[in-house]
């Protein structure tokens, strides 16, 4: 007898977790309430310009492909990317500008010419970042924390024996500071932390793993942009026989003697084996399950930081700027202070860019770009959002302007919004947030949701909300973990 599974919510976890279940044989039912799959990691088009409306940053692409394969297909046949040579443009205030290639010597190079800080600490460093990569990806990002066998596997015992080389006990701009002279270095490898939400100077040390990512094993493009990563992975689940259900309100998960039954949706009940939350787990827990006990203690930890973004179609070219931008604020501790102390938004805030158009000539009519401009933002926890957005844009317009020379604000042709309430609201993201709990305690990765509930069987999560965490590497990561749990 075939076994029936549900997952609820198509972001990238969800539709992996889809795949993976339905080749070990389930027979899977993803239900979303958009129209649309994908989650965050959806796409828009206006007045000639295409957008990718949420992550901009592609790394570790061979989750993608082990898909692929896992479904007995060839990957080319459904997606294909390059490996960029810059990963990002930095800008500073003072007038430097640095171009971080992607091989690791010519991005040293880059820094000993232009900075107080050799090239030999760059590669000293970004040998430190694999190390730590090594110690603590089998047991943090390939295997449940909340299962007794991950700590007494080879991998673990290397890890606990390696344990001082993870830095847990400073934080991610103490162990900068220390290691690089000078403060755009720094600052640098600082903004590390925002790739999880975070705060360097809150956030432990052992986050300076996530560079790893991007120089020893690369940042890629897909060629039909971040969407083709949904678009692509949802024709694979289609094929294989996954069925997706959009605009599916999921309104209560049913448990009977503390065992899956069914779901509820737009009030019809369907009887499933087993279930698995793509759904935020506050909000899973809140809205789908109103009578179960909750996980008061790990519900409750501090959100990330959510994200302010403006979609501007540009009329003109800029032959200095890339796919990745950084214009970095002059006060960094203070941009982090508003953030997470303040919880508001500072008026000298880095700004990220993302121009797909580099890449992809044709998501931009000719001679214009498709700019992604976001900062960082706090969660939603009931600020003036009106009047915090309406300063920002000034602020963004201002800072850009100065920056690049240019009169910015001339030259949007049509402007789209997300922030944070949009973002809770077409998400399910608890206050907005963008990857759940924020990793600002050397605990955090302990305080993440399992992947499995302790008290009703058969019930799964996925996402960025649970462990090991958001962004696409992870979230991909989830739904194996999720999916090699599930019996």
């Amino acid at each position: 007898m075939t076994r029936k599974a549900a997952v609820i919510g198509a972001g990238i976890a969800g539709i992996a977790t889809a795949i993976r279940l339905q080749t070990k044989g389930f027979q899977v039912t993803v239900f979303e309430t958009n129209s649309y799959p994908g989650g965050k990691l959806s796409a828009f088009e206006q007045q000639g310009y295409r957008f990718d409306a949420g992550p901009s940053l592609f790394t570790m692409p061979h989750l993608v492909d082990e898909l692929f394969v896992l479904a007995g297909r060839n990957p080319k046949d459904y997606f294909e990317y390059i490996r960029l040579p810059v990963v990002c443009e930095y800008f500073y205030e003072d007038g430097l500008h640095i171009r971080a290639h992607s091989e690791p010597e010519k991005f040293a190079e880059e820094i000993d010419r232009k900075t107080r800080d050799s090239k030999e600490s760059i590669i000293d460093f970004l040998q430190d970042s694999q190390e730590k990569y090594k110690i603590t990806a089998d047991v943090f990002l390939h295997r449940s924390l909340h299962r007794i066998s991950t700590y007494f596997n080879p991998q673990a015992v290397k890890g606990y024996l390696n344990f001082g080389k993870l830095d847990v006990f400073r934080t991610m701009d103490q162990a900068n500071s220390a290691r690089f002279k000078d403060p755009h270095t720094v600052q640098l490898f600082n903004r590390y932390a925002t790739y999880n939400g975070s705060d360097p100077y809150q956030t432990p040390a052992t986050m300076n793993i996530i560079p790893h990512l991007e120089y020893n094993i690369g940042a890629y493009f897909p060629k039909q942009g971040m969407y083709g990563i949904t678009r692509s992975l949802v024709k694979l689940a289609e094929e294989i026989g996954v069925s997706f259900q959009y605009q599916s309100r999921v309104e209560q998960i049913m448990v009977e003697n503390d065992r899956i039954a069914g779901l509820k949706v737009n009030d019809t009940i369907h009887p499933f084996h087993t279930i698995v939350s793509n759904m935020d787990v506050v909000n899973t827990y809140q809205k789908l399950l109103p009578d179960v006990k909750q996980p008061k203690r790990i519900l409750s930890q501090p959100k990330s930081s959510s994200a302010l973004i403006f979609y501007w179609g540009i009329k003109q070219s800029f032959p200095q700027l890339d796919l990745h931008n950084i214009f970095f604020s002059s006060d960094y501790k203070k941009e982090f202070t508003c953030l997470f102390q303040e919880k508001t938004i500072s008026d000298d805030p880095t700004v990220y860019i993302n121009i797909s158009s580099k890449y992809k000539p044709d998501d931009a009519p000719p001679g214009g770009e498709n700019w992604f401009v976001m900062i960082n933002v706090p969660n939603n926890s009931g600020q003036n959002w009106d009047l915090l957005i309406q300063q920002a844009r000034q602020h963004i317009l201002r800072k850009l302007s100065r920056m690049l020379h240019t009169d910015m604000a001339a030259l949007i042709e049509c402007e789209s919004v997300l922030e944070p309430r949009t973002i809770e609201s077409r998400t399910s993201s608890w206050q907005g947030a963008l990857y759940g709990n924020s990793s600002n305690n050397r605990y955090a990765a302990f305080l993440r949701h399992a992947n499995f509930s302790s008290g009703i069987k058969n019930l799964y999560f996925c996402g960025g909300s649970v462990h090991p965490g958001g962004g696409i590497p992870l979230c991909l990561l989830s739904a194996k973990i999720t999916a090699n749990l599930v019996e």
